[in-house]
């Protein structure tokens, strides 16, 4: 198994809406070393669901990749704020998974508090200039991560 952090905007899909509905598809990365990773992970990986461009940006909780990746059907439809008008169906360079929610996290783990953590200091999601909305994490990353979190060892 793997694990990964993946950055959502409230707005857009939050672990509350993952939460009452069970069931998602993440879609809309247009990013190509972002979507990369979304190609290498497998059914059962772990992911921690980041809130990003919101009040309280932070780890909200955890979700499990409930696919494996399949070309994102937002990238050619027209009438999405993902669309690519030079994606096509037999085309198409983007890719989406399906996820499902694991657990919320009594209170998001800000990104400040993340800052702090000196075993964390090689987490992509800290690094300057890294926008990335999907990374993997390391097992002792996503440890401390839910140990800060929950109080409860992560592995």
């Amino acid at each position: 198994m793997h694990y990964w952090l993946m950055k959502s905007e409230p707005d857009e899909l939050s672990i509350e809406t993952l939460s009452e509905r069970g069931r998602a598809r993440w879609d809309g990365v247009r990013n190509y070393q972002a979507r990369n990773y979304l190609r290498s992970m497998e059914q059962g990986d772990l992911f921690l669901f980041y809130h990003s461009s919101c009040a309280l940006p932070g780890v909200a909780g955890i979700a499990r990749i409930a696919t494996s990746a399949y070309p994102d059907p937002a990238a050619i439809d027209p009438h999405s704020p993902y669309h690519d008008s030079k994606a096509t169906a037999l085309a198409n360079p983007w890719s989406a998974v399906d996820v499902e929610f694991v657990e919320r996290f009594p209170q998001v783990v800000p990104l400040a508090r993340l800052k702090e953590e000196s075993a964390l200091g090689e987490m992509p999601l800290l690094k300057k200039g890294n926008r990335l909305s999907v990374m993997p994490v390391s097992a002792g990353q996503w440890q401390r991560i839910i140990e800060l979190a929950t109080g409860r060892s992560g592995c």
